[in-house]
């Protein structure tokens, strides 16, 4: 399980002209699950989402994860995080999970972040889909639960 991890002070994702999710202040989440995940890539990827050190304290240093500071969560299934552009020009998804099983553990994800107490808006999974967002920082991280 990738997900991209990128600390916000807005967050929209719109879907045929519509805003389906909004946030203020927090963290926008593009998540790509492969074949080989399973339930506890997703609690590793939530929980140490959940409580990653990114928000500045009063003295600008990284010390506050986004349940310290009231953050929200915009959460986006992204399968192309799955690409392989290594041969070719077109990407290859090959790696990325069926949409039966991503699904599946997408929404557990979120359910699990939620648990941890977080709000938590989604995009729409399968859709086309918009996203608007004012990264802060900026912050931008990786998380992968193969490498832990």
């Amino acid at each position: 399980m990738k997900v991209v991890v990128q600390r916000c002070k807005e967050a929209s994702v719109i879907v045929s002209g519509e805003t389906i999710g909004h946030i203020e202040h927090g963290l926008m989440l593009l998540v790509g699950i492969t074949y080989e995940d399973t339930e506890q890539d997703v609690r590793y990827a939530a929980d140490k989402i959940a409580g990653l050190r990114i928000f500045e304290d009063d003295q600008e240093k990284m010390n506050f994860s986004v349940v310290d500071v009231g953050g929200q969560i915009l959460s986006v299934s992204q399968f192309t995080l799955y690409g392989d552009v290594r041969k070719g020009k077109r990407p290859n998804f090959m790696a990325a999970a069926r949409p039966e099983q991503a699904e599946k553990l997408y929404e557990l994800f979120n359910a699990r972040l939620r648990e941890l107490g977080l709000v938590v808006e989604t995009g729409r999974f399968g859709a086309m889909m918009d996203i608007v967002f004012t990264n802060s920082g900026p912050v931008t991280l990786i998380v992968d639960s193969k490498q832990e």
